[in-house]
């Protein structure tokens, strides 16, 4: 079991930047890739980003490339992600979430591949 929590959300204008971080405590969280969607009203759960167990292969959505960086420190059982340049579209909230790998480059982006989610935090970016 691994127990995922999101924090770093907040109210930030255009143009600016936020962190995000995802605390993982329970089982090994160095073994699991690790993946951020988010979800506006009214629209489904949607890919951000992803990154493999060792941090070596990461994976964006067309929408982020550019602007989010997703990173992890194994040692510290933490997951981040970097937003800058932030527009009103990226207002959601945005969910991290775990998968066990498949093999050492696993960065799933589908969130059925995905085995523990946190619950959230709410990021708003006004225009």
């Amino acid at each position: 079991q691994v127990q995922l929590v999101e924090s770093g959300g907040g109210l930030v204008q255009a143009g600016g930047s936020l962190r995000l971080s995802c605390a993982a405590s329970g089982r090994t969280f160095s073994s699991y890739a690790m993946g951020w969607f988010r979800q506006a009203p009214g629209k489904e759960r949607e890919f951000v980003a992803a990154i493999s167990w060792s941090g070596g292969r990461t994976l964006y959505a067309d929408s982020v490339k550019g602007r989010l960086t997703i990173s992890r420190d194994n040692a510290n059982n933490t997951m981040y992600l970097q937003m800058n340049s932030l527009k009103p579209e990226d207002t959601a909230v945005y969910y991290c979430a775990a998968a066990r790998p498949l093999n050492n480059n696993y960065a799933p982006l589908a969130s059925y591949e995905y085995n523990y989610w946190g619950q959230g935090t709410q990021v708003t970016v006004s225009s």
